[in-house]
């Protein structure tokens, strides 16, 4: 780094700050247009795109109904933040805070609203008593790993991805700086899955769905091309803990949802029935969401 910043006294907002999110990125909440969001069949209705944090919801629900939890079924409407549908006023209703994922539950006298993805989690998973155990010592060494995991990521994402992958300039300091945190946090994941073969014990929970899409994602090298960099290979027991849970058949349908970029077969742009996932009918989804 050979410039020094000064800060002023009072900051104002007088530029993007550069990177490739910086046509979203503002310093006031709101909404910006007027736009209501769709509402489907069933009583479950998801405005979410398939980041990481998206994707711990799909995989959820999709987890859910292979648990034979009919009562999970749901639409999935694909909101593109590149575009600021998040600043829309339907969907800002749902979440003021304009993140995805955000949830509306119409099976209650009310409908309810569901912001934060591990949010979302805990209520469905306490909703249809399914990935959180009832035992309080497991309940909570579940949860303990969850609210790691929403309090660590920004760390994963915003810091180390962002100052390495997305930032306009590469500079030493940030770079060190959130890299030392990601592979401490990846030690810390390491330990853990030394000890037990799940993140809240011998049982497969709504911890390692949250911390899959962000952890399991970088180990496969699937975010920031940073594997190599990273020496994530070194993590064995992370490894392992990803592998097995890549393979699961709700997993592999939970990352497609809402997903609007890589290879074709691997995009789901909305999800209406489980019958979505056919080539015929996935075709047809992403041919109209691209028209």
């Amino acid at each position: 780094m050979t410039d020094t910043y000064t800060p002023p006294k009072v900051w104002t907002w007088d530029a993007e700050s550069g990177g490739k999110f910086a046509s979203i990125n503002r310093p006031i909440a709101g909404a910006t247009h007027d736009k209501d969001l769709e509402v489907g069949k069933h009583p479950h209705q998801l405005y979410s795109l398939a980041t990481p944090n998206g994707v711990k919801v799909t995989i959820m629900f999709e987890e859910l109904l292979e648990a034979g939890h009919k009562g999970a079924e749901y639409d999935a409407w694909l909101i593109n933040i590149q575009d600021g549908d998040q600043f829309g006023s339907g969907f800002v209703g749902v979440n003021p805070n304009s993140k995805i994922p955000a949830l509306m539950d119409h099976s209650t006298p009310t409908p309810t609203r569901v912001f934060e993805s591990g949010a979302i989690l805990l209520y469905l998973a306490e909703k249809f008593g399914a990935f959180l155990s009832s035992d309080p010592a497991t309940r909570a060494e579940t949860l303990n790993w969850l609210f790691w995991l929403q309090g660590s990521a920004p760390y994963l994402g915003g810091g180390f991805g962002h100052f390495y992958a997305y930032a306009p300039e590469k500079f030493e300091y940030p770079i060190n700086r959130f890299a030392m945190e990601a592979k401490r946090q990846l030690d810390v994941l390491d330990r853990r899955l030394g000890e037990s073969a799940y993140l809240g014990g011998d049982d497969y929970s709504i911890a390692d769905m949250a911390t899959f899409p962000w952890y399991g994602a970088l180990v496969h090298g699937l975010v920031y091309d940073a594997a190599e960099f990273l020496d994530v290979a070194s993590y064995e027991n992370v490894m392992r803990w990803a592998d097995a849970i890549a393979q699961r058949p709700a997993v592999i349908r939970g990352k497609k949802v809402n997903r609007a970029w890589g290879e074709p077969s691997d995009q789901l742009h909305e999800r209406h029935d489980a019958a979505d996932f056919d080539t015929k009918t996935q075709d047809k989804v992403a041919g109209d969401t691209d028209s």
